[in-house]
């Protein structure tokens, strides 16, 4: 059997693998089955979305009628790496602009620490 090509690493903070861990068996199943797709190279906007204006990308799981985000952004010195940054259950059609600066800060801070090494 071939195996998967995988086209970019996944690192999770441990606040995203607090939100997934805290979320039931079959929610964290699909969204880590989605995550594995775009991992695989495909593209779907339903699934992994660039936020408008902003660095941040979010993966995008509907279960049960409930909207699962969890934020993200690319590392690409690091074989364009994507660290998950956080998740909620998103309960509006937009997506809060509290959630996205938050992203942004994980990654100001991820890069600050990264190159202060």
């Amino acid at each position: 059997m071939e195996s998967e090509k995988i086209v970019f690493e996944m690192v999770f903070t441990e606040e995203a693998k607090n939100f997934l861990n805290k979320q039931s068996l079959k929610v964290q199943d699909k969204i880590l089955y989605n995550i594995h797709k775009i991992q695989k190279g495909e593209k779907d906007r339903e699934l992994f979305k660039k936020l408008e204006g902003s660095d941040i990308w979010e993966f995008r799981t509907l279960y049960n009628n409930i909207a699962y985000r969890l934020f993200a952004f690319w590392d690409t010195e690091n074989n364009t790496l994507v660290i998950a940054t956080h998740g909620i259950i998103k309960k509006t059609q937009k997506t809060p602009a509290k959630e996205i600066a938050k992203a942004e800060q994980i990654r100001k801070k991820y890069f600050e620490h990264k190159y202060d090494k």
